[in-house]
């Protein structure tokens, strides 16, 4: 079933589509929601598919008159197929993405569109953002292996910029709607990191902006570590899609090693050798000295690792294995 509550006035064509897939945020979602009532630029329409919440999320967004905001509600699908919805939904030439549980500064969508007029020939735009990584401490991202903190403009490399923290945050970034269709959507047979996949293939053929100005708050605030048959069932890219590409462009090859030796670890911590060596016999990038190290170490230690990290992290302390 299907339930669409607000309608924009007739014949009114925004410049911006915002796209919000809603699932079981309730705690957070008026928070998020206000930051975009708030922006500076004021030409958009909100578009919100509820992803079958079983908390008080449709109820609380129902609460908003904002005529900008057209609420749907549908049976639970996963987030892939929920973003196609608003995409399919969306009345604009450009779509922003926003998580129901991030946050815009009032400045994001006027950057943004300042950028899409300046750079018209992009399949990609994007904001930079900041990243809470727990609730009293954030970090501000930055992209200096490729560009300074202060460009604004086409990124001459989208990969070698994205190595350390993701140029394709799904909250930081705008879309041409012409762009996504047919192989550019949202993967529904992901139900992990399919961002990163859409993001990838897009990239690759045409060029992505990016801003010098710093309007997300990204919540990477510590979820709950996976169980082991979580992460079992999870369905994660096939990176063989992109095997001609990466021969052709270096960078490419080395960014999705980086996801290659993740989902590697990943499987030694929770005991599956086989996979973990399946992931590691395609990298050719040379593997850090401390990753090699926890790639031997026994799994049942790695969990204490990580739970080690997590508790670091709480406490504003944040690193990385992979680098």
């Amino acid at each position: 079933f299907l339930t669409k509550l607000f309608w924009l006035p007739k014949n009114k064509m925004p410049k911006i589509s915002v796209v919000i897939p809603l699932y079981n945020k309730g705690f957070i979602i008026s928070e998020t929601l206000e930051s975009v009532l708030a922006q500076t630029f004021t030409d958009f329409e909100i578009v919100i598919v509820n992803d079958g919440s079983t908390d008080d999320s449709f109820e609380i967004v129902s609460q908003y008159s904002d005529d900008r905001i057209r609420l749907y509600n549908q049976e639970n699908k996963g987030v892939s197929k929920t973003r196609n919805a608003g995409i399919e939904y969306a009345k604009s030439e450009l779509i922003a993405f926003l998580d129901a549980d991030d946050y815009w500064h009032p400045n994001h969508l006027e950057e943004l569109y300042k950028l899409y007029i300046d750079f018209p020939n992009c399949c990609l735009y994007a904001s930079r953002y900041f990243m809470k990584i727990s609730e009293e401490n954030t970090i501000k991202t930055t992209y200096i292996q490729a560009v300074s903190d202060n460009f604004r403009g086409i990124l001459p490399d989208y990969f070698l910029a994205s190595m350390q923290y993701r140029v394709g945050l799904t909250s930081a970034v705008a879309i041409p709607k012409k762009i996504l269709q047919k192989d550019f959507l949202f993967n529904p047979e992901l139900n992990g990191q399919e961002d990163l996949e859409l993001f990838t293939k897009i990239a690759i053929h045409k060029p992505v902006a990016i801003t010098n100005k710093y309007s997300v708050a990204y919540n990477f605030a510590i979820e709950n570590q996976l169980s082991k048959i979580q992460f079992i069932q999870k369905k994660i890219i096939k990176f063989d899609q992109f095997s001609a590409d990466e021969n052709k462009n270096k960078s490419l090859k080395k960014f999705l090693d980086l996801y290659r030796l993740e989902y590697a670890l990943q499987f030694r911590i929770i005991g599956d050798i086989k996979e973990s060596k399946f992931y590691l016999k395609d990298i050719t990038t040379k593997i850090p000295f401390k990753t090699r190290i926890l790639l031997v170490t026994p799994s049942y230690l790695l969990r204490i690792l990580i739970k080690i990290k997590h508790s670091l992290k709480k406490r504003g302390i944040d690193f990385t294995v992979y680098h």
